[in-house]
């Protein structure tokens, strides 16, 4: 069966993935829909996408609007992406947090990667910390259970992928350097097994950035990059509201490379170290 979108399919299906999670799909992308669902189409027994869209919006399948956010969403990720983030947490944030952390000025850390994907920011951040600590005599406060990573996602594959911790020889080459892999990985029949000290840094929960964030409780860093990107700009001032709130005094914010946020200025003050843009609330 050869499977093609319309224009009343695609705008149909376009809302549903803008209600359910935020996305804003461009009318020149009308291939993405097409390409990404014409495999779910077929799953689910339909016969054109106009019948497709109505068992998921009819919620005859459960399952099925899951299925078509998990498709559409970009798991694109790498280790350490754009380098810059990453030398600012360790040269001017981590100093911050495990100095208050020693001192008794904060009771833990917690850090969240928002649209964690597969999990390799938020792994990434905990190499680091582990290094960090190790560098500067803080091992024993990540050892006592008080430096918190959180990765959330709305791809419930993504999250399995995570939890896993367990990555393939192309994904080990997307960042990875081999002295990291060496160090914090088994590697077995070109598989790549995150060891244990490291995952336990971590956790991961399905959440969907578009709901409530009172259920995260506070964070000193959050990472929420690429994914503005294919907001709207009311949706993107709504978000950026959300994590204002959710983000302790003086905590700070990571956008992606490409991505700003017009009057950020309200909760926001923007910071730099090296080529890194960052900000951090007021």
């Amino acid at each position: 069966m050869s499977l093609t979108v319309n224009t009343q399919e695609f705008n149909l299906l376009r809302d549903l993935i803008r209600n359910e999670c935020g996305i804003e799909i461009q009318d020149n992308k009308m291939y993405l829909i097409e390409g990404r669902l014409a495999q779910l189409v077929v799953e689910s027994g339909s016969q054109s996408f106009l019948e497709f869209y109505e068992k998921a919006s009819r919620n005859t399948d459960a399952k099925l609007k899951e299925k078509i956010v998990d498709a559409i969403t970009t798991n694109e990720t790498l280790w350490f992406r754009d380098q810059s983030p990453f030398s600012t947490l360790t040269e001017v944030i981590y100093p911050q947090l495990f100095q208050a952390l020693a001192s008794g000025k904060e009771q833990e850390i917690r850090i969240w990667s928002a649209a964690s994907s597969t999990g390799q920011e938020a792994y990434s951040m905990a190499m680091l910390a582990d290094q960090f600590a190790a560098k500067n005599g803080y091992s024993h406060l990540l050892k006592s259970g008080k430096f918190k990573i959180v990765g959330t996602d709305i791809s419930s594959s993504a999250l399995m992928l995570a939890r896993l911790g367990r990555y393939d020889s192309l994904a080990m080459s997307r960042g990875m350097p081999p002295e990291l892999q060496d160090k914090y990985f088994t590697t077995q029949n070109n598989i790549s097994t995150l060891k244990e000290d490291i995952k336990s840094m971590v956790t991961f929960q399905k959440f969907n950035i578009m709901d409530s964030f009172s259920t995260l409780g506070k964070f000193h860093v959050v990472f929420l990059r690429n994914v503005a990107i294919y907001f709207s700009d009311d949706v993107k001032r709504e978000l950026l509201q959300k994590v204002a709130n959710v983000i302790h005094p003086s905590g700070y914010l990571f956008l992606g490379a490409s991505e700003f946020f017009r009057d950020s200025h309200e909760n926001f003050e923007t910071c730099r170290h090296d080529r890194c843009s960052f900000y951090q609330r007021r």
